[in-house]
This record gives structure tokens, sequence and C-alpha cells, in this order.
């Protein structure tokens, strides 16, 4: 499996996997799209001379910092 495509089975809150298949299309196509954004995004800062280690590190801490949805801000 390459890690660019979406995972073979997403764990759920309570440890079980996600099952409903609306819910994993919808979690699919995200990763997808997710996937092509960062994909576009990386590639342009590398070739715009943004070393590469450090736009890992910048697109990481991005994602680090994302605020969970159920919790206040």
């Amino acid at each position: 499996m390459n890690a660019m495509d979406p995972p073979a089975q997403w764990p759920g809150a309570d440890g079980a996997p996600v099952s409903c298949r609306e819910k994993l299309k919808m979690l699919g196509e995200n990763h997808r799209e997710t996937a092509q954004v960062l994909r576009d995004t990386f590639e342009d800062a590398v070739l715009m001379g943004v070393d590469e280690a450090a736009m890992r590190r910048i697109l990481t801490d991005l994602v680090a910092a994302l605020p969970s949805p159920k919790r206040p801000a």
C-alpha cells in the first residue's frame, strides 16, 4: 500500500473500525483530496527553493496544530 492511499481501516473513537459505507466513502474522498493538496503544496515549495526537510516540518506542524472539532477552541 502506498502511504498516499487512504488507510485500509479508519479507527473509531471506541477503537473499532468505522464501518458505515457512506462515512468510509467520505473519508476516502477527503483523504485523496488532502493528499493531492499536500503534494501540490510540498512540490511548489520545494521547486521554489524551500528546504525539503523544513517544508515537511511545516506541514507536520500544521496538522499538529489543527484544533479538535470536539472541544472548544
